[in-house]
């Protein structure tokens, strides 16, 4: 059973800096495209970052996020983290992580992934 499980959201004041972790189970990550998306209440759901399957490349970031936000894959336990930097009141959202074994390219649509974690909230306060 495929599943994702999100973790190290929490309330930040702006500037700061937080670390999400998705961990996997049920397959291997390294084998799988896997992406972060964000909601905020009244908005669209938005693709963050995104990894290829399989790929050591750079990661695919949005624009909202460029230079402060890295994501990266732990192979030993089976995750990914994010690592978000100089964190902005914009960036508060409900924080996921998403997969679709048939994905081998990053895509920001969020329809093309079947498997999505629970969330985790991230507060950025003034």
């Amino acid at each position: 059973q495929v599943q994702l499980v999100e973790s190290g959201g929490g309330l930040v004041q702006s500037g700061g800096s937080l670390r999400l972790s998705c961990e996997a189970s049920g397959f291997t990550l390294d084998d799988s495209t896997i992406a972060w998306f964000r909601q905020a209440p009244g908005k669209e759901r938005e693709g963050v970052s995104c990894m290829r399957a399989r790929s050591d490349g750079a990661p695919y970031y949005a624009d909202s996020v460029k230079g402060r936000f890295t994501m990266s894959r732990d192979k030993a336990n089976n995750a990914v983290s994010m690592q978000m930097n100089s964190l902005k009141v914009d960036d508060a959202a409900v924080y996921y992580c998403a997969t679709d074994p048939r994905l081998e390219w990053c895509t920001v649509w969020s329809g093309k992934y079947s498997h999505w974690g629970q969330r985790t909230q991230v507060a950025v306060s003034t």
